[in-house]
């Protein structure tokens, strides 16, 4: 073939949402089987309700998927990458995220490293009865401790940092009966309290879905300002959002939804984690930017593992070397995150919202560990505005 030049004209790209990595999720629900089209315990990606139909699943032959992904995509524009898995409704939320067997861990890996996410939400058969404890099914304090677990499980050995969001299942209306998160350690899973359906025992998990992967990792998914949750009725247990007690449940740290006067809808009321809320990393916002730092120096140092580093005549890393290293860093975090407003800075000032410090005194010729220090500045919450009013007299 003569050398040339070609052409290749691409088709598709029109009418597509613009990718955002930083919401792909996986949505994992009960399901039943569709010979030929849809198989349990199978990873499928979806990028509209019409792949969703292309899979044979309608509200009539998966009705708990069905209401997921149609309530995901409600809230997230069509084009939006999902991951979809189901299991047996037999299947306990708690074996679903149990990081030593291969349930949602099919999931995980057949996505290798794209999912940030996994919303997990169960529609037992009618046979099944939950046991109430602290107001919730007792699963789903299992589960929440089982989520914690996969998602460390994720990162640590995937190097794929993830969060885990799991529904209240059981609720049954009093939020005194619910236990207080804020005394656990699960700094990766938030419980979720809500429906669309009154009386529920499930929450609108595709609703929360839909907003998280729409939104940019630092925002709230309770922002005023990004507008109401798709149109729905909001209930809580058998109660409406507009008269539950969602300051109870605020104060014990579960995700739920709440009403603003003079504003019609519904709205998240915040996105605290089921962690104390001194934890750094006590809020879904707080854990997805340092998650995306964390992706990003991960991806930029990995080349320089089982690399020759230059080195001083006692062993430690020539100053150079490591200034040098330093700034690849921080122009990778700011090139990525920083310039896309996702982290608190000045840059006018020389204020990047990133700093990174290579430790000089480690003798690596002695096999030592290459330490880096990488803190980033995440932005601060309007979470309560005092304002303080009154006449204005003249003197």
């Amino acid at each position: 073939m003569l050398p040339r030049v070609k052409i290749f004209f691409q088709n598709g790209n029109l009418g597509q949402q613009a990718v955002n990595a930083d919401g792909v999720l996986g949505l994992i629900g009960s399901g039943i089987a569709i010979v030929g089209k849809f198989e349990l315990n199978k990873a499928y990606i979806l990028y509209s309700m019409d792949d969703l139909a292309a899979l044979g699943i309608t509200a009539a032959t998966n009705a708990a998927l069905y209401k997921l992904v149609s309530e995901f995509y409600a809230n997230a524009p069509s084009g939006t990458e999902v991951w979809l898995m189901a299991f047996p409704d037999t299947l306990l939320v708690s074996d679903i995220v149990d990081k030593d067997k291969d349930n949602a861990k099919l999931l995980i890996n057949a996505a290798n490293g794209r999912l940030k996410g996994l919303v997990v939400s169960r529609t037992p058969d009618v046979t099944y009865v939950p046991v109430i404890t602290d107001g919730l099914d007792a699963d789903v304090a299992l589960a929440a401790t089982n989520a914690q677990a996969l998602a460390e499980w994720a990162t640590d050995t995937k190097f794929a940092p993830l969060f885990v969001i799991l529904e209240g299942y059981g609720y049954a209306g009093d939020p005194a009966d619910l236990a207080d998160l804020s005394e656990g350690q699960n700094n990766r899973v938030g419980i979720f309290i809500g429906d669309t359906v009154i009386d529920s025992k499930n929450a609108t998990m595709g609703t929360i879905a839909g907003r998280i992967a729409s939104i940019p990792v630092q925002r709230n998914i309770g922002r005023v300002k990004d507008g109401a949750i798709a149109s729905i009725t909001g209930f809580i247990g058998d109660k409406t959002v507009e008269v539950a007690d969602v300051e109870t449940l605020n104060t014990k740290r579960y995700m739920t939804m709440r009403t603003f006067v003079g504003r019609s809808g519904y709205f998240f009321s915040d996105d605290p984690l089921a962690t104390a809320a001194t934890d750094d990393y006590s809020n879904l916002s707080y854990r997805r930017t340092i998650d995306k730092a964390c992706r990003v120096a991960y991806d930029t140092l990995l080349p320089i593992l089982l690399d020759e580093v230059p080195v001083n005549s006692d062993g430690t890393i020539q100053l150079p070397y490591a200034r040098s290293w330093e700034a690849a860093i921080e122009d990778a975090i700011v090139s990525q995150m920083t310039a896309n407003g996702e982290l608190s800075a000045d840059v006018e000032n020389g204020d990047n919202g990133v700093i990174c410090a290579i430790d000089t005194t480690v003798n690596l010729v002695a096999g030592n560990p290459f330490k880096v220090l990488i803190q980033v500045r995440p932005f601060g919450y309007a979470r309560l505005v005092d304002v303080y009013l009154g006449f204005q007299t003249i003197s």
